[in-house]
């Protein structure tokens, strides 16, 4: 690997690497567990919008839900710009 390659090339190399499949089923688990009262990276977002995201525990869980659709959306993006 060159050393001129920077860290977010060598992060999104790296994500190339895991089967999409694998990472479309985590992401979408992730999304919406649990599923009853309501997802809670649902619930997290309305909290981010209504200004009231502030425990730390909320803050945590709505960076461990959002991660892997993140990194779906990160994944997909790049294997469209290797397409054109």
């Amino acid at each position: 690997m060159a050393a001129d390659v920077g860290l977010v090339e060598r992060a999104g190399r790296w994500l190339d690497r895991v089967p999409l499949p694998l990472l479309a089923v985590v992401a979408a688990w992730m999304a919406v567990a649990p599923l009853v009262p309501e997802p809670h990276l649902w619930e997290k977002l309305k909290m981010l919008a209504a200004g009231t995201l502030v425990r730390p525990i909320d803050i945590f869980d709505l960076f461990f839900h959002a991660t892997p659709p993140a990194l779906l959306a990160w994944r997909l993006l790049r294997r469209a710009r290797q397409r054109r």
